[in-house]
């Protein structure tokens, strides 16, 4: 039986891709789509996810905007890395249909009220929505949702600050939250997303798939790579991180893990944000988190590949 999944996102060309795996692959049933802030402006992530169904002819798919700042700092953006629309480096169609008019949270909680099944919640950009639908709907949470499958953090090496990584770097007191609620977690985290890289010959292969999907991503990779270019990360190629998780819940067996309490600081003048990783069980607290530490690449390339064909 298909993984029924909530996606809740913040466009950028990751996310793009992690949505695009959940609606290729039959293993996988995406109920809804919220958006939050962090990639882009709240605005521009929404219509991201409006633009991407609309490509990927999967408008029956509800979608909802969710919390417009985080909840103490103010937003920061990506815009660097992601361009001015969160999506540059394609012609993406315009959405041929309409947000929900509900918030995000009101939209995870009907979908989780309407599935006989338990359902995964799966954060692609920062836990704004995710914190906020724990506060609001606690009982229904821990009732429907069996697990909360994440792109976020780091254990040792960042990408926004020394430590700390960008999404949990928007807004770590949700981060906190989401971590500490009690549900079930998986973390993939810089240390296996950085290794999930497509390198420039993959992306020329993606050229070759000629359906518009395929044509799309040939565009958003190749955009999405030069950020990635910059000597001072080491990188042969661009790591794809948010489909990380989507390929997680399609094949595990894809990736090496292991099991520790995750939390995040959220008080530190040089490391707020950071997602602490007790590795050595150093801390005495129970393992909340299945975190991903490496990746078979050719697998999860081939994955990748396979999705963006079927949509001829």
């Amino acid at each position: 039986m298909a993984k029924k999944i909530i996606l809740d996102c913040d466009p950028g060309h990751d996310d793009a891709l992690a949505m695009t795996l959940a609606v290729a692959n039959p293993a996988i049933d995406l109920l809804a789509v919220t958006t939050s802030a962090g990639n882009q402006t709240p605005d521009k992530t929404l219509n991201n996810a409006l633009r991407m169904l609309t490509l990927l002819k999967r408008e029956d798919i509800p979608v909802a905007s969710g919390n417009q700042t985080p909840l103490v700092k103010p937003l920061e953006t990506a815009s660097e890395v992601h361009g001015e629309t969160g999506l540059d480096g394609a012609d993406l169609p315009d959405p041929d249909f309409a947000v929900q008019k509900m918030t995000a949270i009101e939209l995870i909680a009907k979908t989780l009220r309407e599935s006989d099944d338990q359902v995964t919640l799966v954060v692609t950009g920062p836990m704004t929505n995710a914190a906020l639908f724990l506060r609001v709907y606690p009982d229904l949470a821990r009732e429907k949702i069996d697990q909360i499958v994440f792109m976020g953090g780091a254990m040792g090496l960042g990408n926004w600050r020394p430590s700390v990584e960008f999404n949990i770097f928007v807004d770590p007191e949700a981060a906190k939250i989401v971590l500490n609620f009690g549900i079930p977690l998986v973390m993939a985290p810089l240390n296996v997303t950085h290794k999930a890289q497509i390198m420039k010959d993959e992306i020329e292969a993606v050229k070759e798939i000629k359906n518009p999907v395929g044509q799309a991503f040939y565009g958003l990779l190749s955009f999405f790579e030069q950020y990635h270019e910059n000597p001072k990360w080491g990188f042969k190629g661009a790591p794809l991180h948010d489909p990380c998780t989507i390929a997680w819940l399609i094949d595990p067996t894809m990736f090496k893990t292991d099991k520790m309490n995750v939390d995040v600081e959220t008080q530190g003048d040089l490391t707020r944000g950071e997602t602490v990783c007790d590795y050595y069980q150093l801390t005495g607290k129970p393992a909340n988190t299945e975190v991903l530490l490496d990746i078979d690449r050719p697998r999860f390339i081939q994955l990748i590949m396979d999705s963006l064909k079927s949509f001829d």
